[in-house]
């Protein structure tokens, strides 16, 4: 008897982030069955059907005399008969993208590893062949290919190294492009295309290990600082019979441009994008990597910069890969684009033609499906409130006009991912006071498959009490902006209470959704609310909510400035209300939030009394450059707008009472911001609390007791600096 395994009770009982989740489900590219892990076996489900089956078990993927392969991610050859299961992993900076592979063989039950005698949990990005014969990998910094039946590995570069990289990237472009994956098969399988990173012109940043042995350890890191060139980046092809290398012929200077996308549109015919170094200017060049080409297929230029993706998208995802969308038998692509003021999609052919699919002032959030046979296109908008999300189709011909597709009845945040062939769709919803419930759904009717798990059979039980408020501030000159608040439990509007704001402030990250989970500290030890805090954020210009190109492109070189003087004027409007107590105002943040924490206590020192600031950027000088120079320009051109935005300009203004957190093994934001920070601070004889967390990166949350720690010396900084409870 077959063991069966009913998905979506599984789903919303073990699963954490829906749209992480998402964005990894495994679909059969023929129709609507998709794949599952469980306790590391393989189902398989078959809509409408939502009770899957088994495929593979976890004896299957057990190694002679080994236990059961840890699944972290899986994939199928393209005729369905081999699956490459990818487990002990580890990470490199922020993702698990190192690790083992086995390809298991459905009608053999043969499992074999991929590598050989290659260092353990060292192979990156394996993939099969067209065919499924073979095994395509990286292992420290160069390119690998096994074939499955000989078990044969043959090196395909050899001269990788921690500043040649080949098949993957170096650390700014994983960090700011979400590139990771570094090679990908031609259709035919006759060839590799791949890039080439030589980070032997960029200067490495020294983080130093001074907690694991009685002597420190250096531990250099390829960073390419603002002002910095980027790193030289060439696309190679190789000819699988006799081992051939060819370096595409792209026109311009490696160290002034950057090469973020590429993709086969066929055996021949190589896509890639290529990005100047202020990145405004994005061009698709068409390489036949025959005769070695190139061709320009399309253009286009911005004021400020173009995004090569958005934080609307999950590129954090284990598996995210930049792709070209196909339609009209590859002889045209889908692209986003947001020349006309609004982010919308276009098809674009391969002589450079252009066609909207997508019209009207509003913002196309991401494509989730599109189907030229029914020509029809689904994706995410929100035309009428920037802080929630709907599923919409429209034409993919761009005739007519976008329908909505969720129901009215359910206002807040919708997510969808839907199957191949568009006729189904895994739904969740959830808004501020709604905890996240899953369907699936028949689509375009959007009816669920089981009206006993539906999300509208959910709702009594998972709606709570309406705790957080949703409000808008107007600025002096008619910039409206979005705001959430949660007010003490038995407020009192006759009281004055204290303010504690959280901001980030910056065009990565936007704070007011309407979500589940909105208005809650995870940094605070205890409930705010019974504590007596009233607990805000506000969205800025610049922030990139779903309101339009010159909302989010308005903080062009005025980062620590615009977003800063917006928070500020929010800031004082609300000091003004009848139940807050100006004299009790206070800001936290991480990251980007840090620096606007700091940016507003030294900048508005009369208005903040109190601030928390973690892993700030303290001087702008000292980030990446693929991040800093997309929003800020080039140092060498405008100095003064990098300096006049950094906190560290304005750290002699400093009155309040704050409390500044770094990690000292920050690898994003490195830590020398804490100690150019606290140099300056202490130059103009500033009295201030300092936190570092020894070799904890970005995130701070490495290490026995680190959660619970910096929980404590927050709470207790806030309480005392910020006293809770209404007077």
């Amino acid at each position: 008897m077959k063991k069966t395994f009913r998905f979506l009770p599984f789903l919303m009982t073990f699963l954490i982030g829906f749209t992480a989740f998402a964005q990894e489900i495994k679909w059969d590219k023929k129709g609507d069955t998709f794949y599952s892990v469980v306790k590391n076996e393989i189902f398989r489900h078959p809509l409408p059907n939502t009770v899957g089956e088994r495929l593979i078990s976890a004896a299957q993927l057990s190694p002679i005399g080994q236990s059961p392969l840890s699944i972290t991610d899986f994939a199928f050859s393209a005729d369905g008969q081999k699956v490459l299961v990818y487990t002990n992993t580890k990470a490199v900076w922020r993702l698990q993208t190192q690790g083992d592979y086995w390809v298991y063989e459905l009608q053999t039950g043969r499992l074999t590893q991929v590598g050989g005698e290659l260092p353990e949990s060292s192979l990156r990005f394996a993939k099969f062949s067209p065919d499924g014969s073979k095994v395509a990998f990286v292992s420290e910094f160069n390119l690998y290919i096994q074939d499955l039946n000989s078990g044969q590995i043959t090196p395909l570069t050899k001269d990788g190294n921690r500043k040649l990289i080949n098949g993957t990237f170096d650390w700014a472009y994983e960090e700011e492009f979400a590139c990771r994956d570094g090679f990908q098969w031609s259709p035919d399988g006759k060839r590799i295309s791949f890039w080439q990173i030589d980070a032997n012109q960029i200067r490495d940043y020294y983080m130093i290990n001074t907690t694991d042995s009685i002597y420190p350890q250096i531990i250099p890191v390829e960073y390419p600082k603002v002002g910095e060139s980027p790193s030289p980046a060439r696309i190679g092809i190789i000819e699988l019979e006799n081992k051939k290398l060819t370096w595409l012929n792209i026109p311009g200077n490696p160290q002034q441009h950057y090469l973020p996308r590429m993709e086969w549109n066929s055996a021949e015919l190589l896509l890639v994008q290529q990005l100047n170094r202020k990145q405004n200017h994005s061009k698709i060049i068409g390489v036949n990597v025959t005769t070695n080409v190139a061709n320009l297929i399309f253009e286009e230029q911005d004021e400020a910069w173009i995004d090569v993706l958005s934080s609307w998208e999950n590129v954090y995802g284990l598996t995210y890969r930049h792709e070209f969308k196909w339609i009209n038998g590859g002889k045209e692509f889908l692209w986003f684009s947001e020349k006309d003021g609004w982010r919308h999609l276009y098809r674009i052919d391969l002589s450079g033609k252009v066609i909207a699919v997508t019209h009207g002032n509003y913002d196309v959030i991401n494509l989730l499906h599109f189907s030229e046979k029914e020509n029809s296109i689904y994706f995410h908008a929100s035309p009428d409130n920037a802080t929630q999300k709907y599923l919409y189709k429209a034409k993919l011909d761009g005739k007519g006009i976008a329908e909505r597709v969720t129901p009215v009845d359910m206002s807040g945040t919708h997510s969808y991912v839907i199957s191949p062939s568009g006729r189904y769709g895994m739904h969740q919803f959830s808004n501020s006071f709604t905890r996240p419930a899953s369907e699936w759904i028949s689509l375009p009717k959007h009816q669920p498959l089981d009206a006993s798990q539906s999300i509208a059979s959910k709702l009594p039980a998972n709606q709570g009490s309406k705790t957080v408020e949703f409000f808008k501030i107007n600025t002096a000159d008619g910039t409206e902006m979005d705001g959430w608040m949660v007010k003490p439990k038995n407020f009192n509007p006759a009281k004055k209470y204290p303010v504690l704001f959280m901001v980030y402030t910056e065009p990565w990250g936007a704070n007011v959704k309407d979500n589940y989970g909105v208005g809650r500290n995870r940094n605070y030890l205890g409930d705010m609310a019974e504590d007596g805090y009233i607990y805000i954020s506000i969205d800025n210009r610049g922030t990139p909510a779903p309101k339009g190109r010159v909302w989010r492109k308005s903080i062009y070189r005025k980062i620590g400035r615009l977003n800063i003087s917006d928070q500020a004027e929010a800031a004082k409007q609300i000091s003004n209300w009848p139940f807050v107590d100006a004299s009790r105002m206070a800001v936290w943040g991480h990251s980007g939030g840090g620096s606007a924490t700091l940016n507003l206590l030294f900048q508005y020192p009369d208005l903040f009394q109190t601030g928390i600031s973690l892993a700030a950027v303290a001087n702008q000088l000292t980030y990446d450059n693929i991040y800093q120079e997309r929003y800020m320009g080039l140092p060498q051109e405008n100095l003064e707008d990098f300096v006049a935005g950094s906190p560290i300009t304005h750290a002699k203004n400093l009155k309040g009472n704050l409390l500044y957190i770094h990690g000292t093994g920050d690898d994003n934001v490195h830590y020398a911001n804490a100690e150019m920070l606290i140099n300056e601070l202490i130059k103009h004889g500033k009295l201030f609390q300092f936190m570092p967390y020894p070799n904890r990166s970005h995130g701070i949350g490495e290490g026995e007791g680190t959660t619970a720690h910096l929980r404590m010396v927050y709470t207790h900084f806030l309480k005392t600096y910020c006293p809770p409870g209404g007077r």
